[in-house]
Formats: C-alpha cells, structure tokens, sequence
C-alpha cells in the first residue's frame, strides 16, 4: 500500500478556500493546471510510500503513541504560494509550531525524515506539467503560477482545530489521485 500521514482540515475550512479558488479557474494557463479535488486536500505530516500490508499493524501503533503525546492545535488555510513553475498551494498559520512538531515526531518514529526539503505544510491546490514536458504556452509557462498565487495571496480563512492526524492510503492510476483514511488518531489535550 502507498502510504501517508496527514491531517485532513474540515469540509468547512475547504469550502472556504473552494470559494475563494474558484476565481483562479479563469485566470490565463489555469485551463491547462491539473486542478487538485478538494475532497483530497490535506496536510502531509509524512510521505511513507509502498509499505507492505503486514507492517501495517505496527505503523498503526506507532501512529496512536505519537498521536497521543502531542496536543490539538489551531489552524487556519491562509495565503498561497508556488514550488517554482511546479506547483501552487494554499498555506497554512496558526500554532504551526505545534504543527511541525508533531509532523517531525511522525517522521522521526516512522524513519520518514525527509531532512533535505523540510516539512512546509501546505495543501497543493494545482500542478503543471514537468519542465520536460512544458512548450511555450503550455501548463505553468512564466508568471503563470505566480499570478495565481498573488491572486489568492490575502485569502485568510477561518480558525479550525486539528485534533487528529490520519493514516491515509493514495491509489494512483488513470485520473486524480484517490485518497482513502486507514486509520486516525485523536491528539492528546
């Protein structure tokens, strides 16, 4: 199974920001963005990969222990940004303190760290095509992405509460990627 760790925001949280990216849609090269499904945004804590249905159980343990000694938090989705010509997100403030502590604690018992790019919480909203694949006028062309996020840069959402963190599977295969909860956990106090 591929696997991740997460923390999925509330169908409140992700309507607002529905709102408020509905008007990117029009914008000049967002035609040609692959458009991340709302109901797949979250928040990866840890990337885990193929990991066989057997180790599973002990994954899961893990999970709970980890869960249980870190504490709710507040969120909220605010402002945006891009990974180069790649990608563009909606970010993330709050007690994001709170938040990376709890995604290097994952990261750290699963021996998921991934040191070099650093946990940036982030829900991707919209990918291009790969620097291989990109023509001219094509799929994330120059100060595409940029405009985008500078269109969705002041959206501020309202405050919601992280309270659990999920084990999450991701099939992939013709279309977007589904995304199924394996199991959650609830944080600690």
């Amino acid at each position: 199974m591929r696997l991740f760790v997460a923390v999925n925001p509330p169908a409140p949280a992700k309507q607002e920001l529905v709102d408020a990216v509905e008007p990117l849609r029009e914008l000049p090269g967002a035609d040609r963005l692959r458009w991340t499904e709302p109901a797949g945004w979250h928040l990866t804590l840890a990337f885990l990969g193929e990991v066989p249905a057997d180790e599973v159980p002990a994954l899961e343990q893990a999970l709970a222990r980890v869960a249980g000694e870190h504490p709710k938090h507040r969120l909220r989705l605010s402002g945006s940004g891009t990974f180069g010509e790649r990608a563009l997100w909606a970010g993330v403030e709050g007690e994001v303190r709170v938040l990376r502590e709890l995604a290097a604690a994952v990261q750290r018992t699963l021996g998921a760290e991934d040191e070099e790019r650093g946990f940036h919480p982030h829900l991707t909203l919209a990918r291009s095509g790969t620097t291989r694949s990109r023509r001219p006028g094509g799929p994330g062309g120059p100060g595409e992405l940029a405009a985008m996020a500078g269109a969705l840069r002041g959206f501020r959402g309202r405050e919601w509460g992280a309270g659990r963190i999920q084990l999450m599977r991701s099939e992939t295969g013709y279309g977007p990627a589904r995304y199924t909860v394996v199991e959650g956990w609830p944080l600690g106090s």
